[in-house]
């Protein structure tokens, strides 16, 4: 049913998206752009008229990651049924490059509920984005040359992952049974797949995890997965999708820059916890950067007068010179904080903290931000009323600068970055990139 149905449609736009984190869904914006289709980001559905009638991809953003599995659900279902309104043609389910989630989803049941909306048959699912060293062999996903549970990925403060057999993770979140695409089969290419795929479905699987060591499997998976109205997977496959589209025909390819530029001091906000953003931080405070490290558990203790420090501590900042605001920690501290305030209410205190400095700070005049962490992202955006995100240039892969709209006062610059992403001078870069 999901194939007919897939190819009957004559669809207004070729591709959208549900993301079940904002970071994230930038990193897939950046995908489209940077293969020419011309994409907007939305912070969750939007309102009628703010989407351009001249887009190729909509990526609808949520911040669905880490919430139970039933709203997450519901909030990726109307997203769904609003794309599909506006004539999408193939829905991704946008989730991590490292496959962030519990063994209560949400990857699973959000792909079971889309899949069964859309009429799909088996679902192809692939978080490698090679790009950024995320590859997945024979159903493992590796970072770098390390399997993901033998690296520092492996620590998210929300969803740890330490179990790197992505067919097992999903099993464990999934109603259906949960089938292999390996190596050998996307090696030959998308007949191969379809042929595996057409088996596995014979057998009542709902879903496949697809081995992709380089791109060239990713334009292959992307190729097999337009047969079909849905897919999940990361960024890397969104790039293969889009790539399939232009050689169908369905894209031209031509899509441009649609930044806008803003001026206004610049500042970062940091929350995630990532080994690389807290190298990120290192770095940023040895080329000389103004840094206020914040102590997480005393910020979650007495929110107001962590909230005063910072007021206190930005009357003292002077000049244009970018300043970075953080509540990033080394996993013991991450661990110990948890410990005594539970993990998901230090998480919600710590993005309603920098949520409330990203208000302090476009008070005193920064209209031009980096925010580091896919939750923190959320917060930031949320607090600033942000609806939607024009994507220009890269500055890291699966990291662009964007403009953020909705703002009572106007368009913002805004970098949003997953807490893994970029080298260890990204600020500087993401500031000059901004200028």
């Amino acid at each position: 049913m999901g194939e007919n149905q897939s190819r009957q449609r004559a669809p207004k736009l070729p591709i959208g998206s549900v993301a079940d984190d904002y970071t994230g869904a930038t990193d897939l914006a950046n995908s489209f752009a940077r293969e020419g289709l011309r994409t907007i980001q939305t912070i969750g559905v939007p309102r009628e008229g703010l989407v351009p009638d001249d887009v190729e991809a909509i990526v609808v953003a949520l911040k669905s990651r880490s919430i139970r599995a039933q709203e997450a659900v519901a909030q990726s279902l109307d997203a769904y049924r609003w794309l599909v309104e506006r004539g999408v043609g193939h829905v991704l389910f946008k989730i991590c490059s490292t496959f962030d989630s519990t063994d209560a989803g949400n990857i699973g049941p959000v792909t079971e509920a889309l899949r069964k909306e859309s009429g799909a048959g088996v679902a192809i699912v692939c978080p490698a984005f090679p790009g950024a060293g995320r590859t997945v062999y024979q159903g493992h996903l590796f970072v770098g040359d390390r399997l993901l549970s033998e690296s520092p990925l492996r620590d998210h403060p929300l969803n740890p992952m330490r179990d790197p057999d992505l067919v097992r993770v999903m099993q464990r979140q999934s109603r259906g049974d949960i089938g292999l695409v390996p190596f050998s089969v996307v090696d030959q290419g998308p007949d191969a797949v379809k042929a595996r795929i057409s088996e596995l479905g014979r057998v009542g699987a709902v879903a496949a995890i697809a081995d992709a060591i380089t791109m060239q499997h990713l334009e292959t998976l992307g190729e097999s997965a337009l047969m079909e109205p849905l897919s999940t997977g990361g960024s890397g496959l969104g790039a293969g999708l889009a790539r399939a589209l232009v050689r169908k025909g369905l894209s031209s390819g031509a899509g441009g820059d649609a930044l806008q530029r803003v001026d206004g001091r610049p500042a970062a906000l940091a929350g995630s916890c990532s080994a690389a953003t807290l190298g990120q931080i290192a770095q940023a405070r040895a080329q000389g950067m103004s840094v206020l490290q914040i102590d997480p558990a005393s910020a979650i203790a007495d929110a107001g007068e962590a909230l005063a420090a910072i007021e206190r501590w930005l009357a003292e900042q002077s000049g244009d010179a970018p300043i970075l605001i953080a509540t990033s920690a080394a996993p013991d501290v991450v661990a110990a904080v948890q410990s005594r305030f539970g993990r998901e209410e230090a998480g919600r205190a710590l993005e309603s903290l920098l949520a409330e400095a990203a208000l302090l700070l476009m008070s005193r005049g920064f209209r031009r931000l980096v925010v580091a962490g896919g939750e923190t992202s959320g917060a930031v955006t949320d607090a600033l009323g942000i609806e939607a995100l024009l994507i220009g240039p890269e500055i890291a892969p699966g990291v662009p600068v964007t403009t953020g709209l909705g703002h009572a006062s106007g368009p913002i610059g805004l970098v949003l970055k997953s807490g893994n992403f970029g080298d260890k001078d990204f600020f500087a870069k993401a500031f000059e990139a901004m200028a």
